[in-house]
């Protein structure tokens, strides 16, 4: 497993809780609060593209 470290939660409406981390590589991670060990990872850019559209309403029910 990568060494990730991870951001403070960002916590939306109800519980949709979320992380966002990084590794030395310069990938991303994502993962529900409190489940780090399952996590979704891609480039920066494609995960800070994914959180711009969520923050804009585009995507907010995939949370």
């Amino acid at each position: 497993m990568p060494e990730i470290t991870w951001e403070a939660p960002f916590c939306g409406e109800g519980n949709s809780c979320f992380r966002i981390g990084t590794d030395t590589d310069g990938n991303a991670y994502i993962a529900v609060n409190g489940q780090e060990d399952h996590y979704l990872t891609d480039t920066t850019d494609a995960l800070r593209a994914l959180i711009t559209d969520i923050k804009a309403g585009k995507a907010d029910h995939l949370l």
